[in-house]
């Protein structure tokens, strides 16, 4: 059984403490397609995406960048 990412809710946390732009950079090196999606979701509940153009905007970018089979990242 794997752990969960804790990374999705450290991000959340800079984001509702009104840190955006060093959210934005974590997102720009996240680890994973499914850290960004949980980020994503944590967002949707919090209704947090609307307020924040920006970041809803990079985790999108980033998860089209990560999910290209010519972008792997090494473990």
């Amino acid at each position: 059984m794997a752990r969960q990412s804790i990374w999705a809710t450290k991000v959340l946390a800079l984001i509702t403490g009104g840190n955006a732009s060093a959210a934005i950079a974590q997102i720009k090196v996240a680890p994973t397609v499914k850290d960004l999606q949980e980020l994503r979701k944590l967002l949707t509940v919090a209704r947090l995406l609307a307020l924040h153009p920006n970041v809803d905007a990079t985790t999108q970018d980033m998860i089209a960048e990560l999910s290209a089979p010519r972008l792997h990242r090494a473990p």
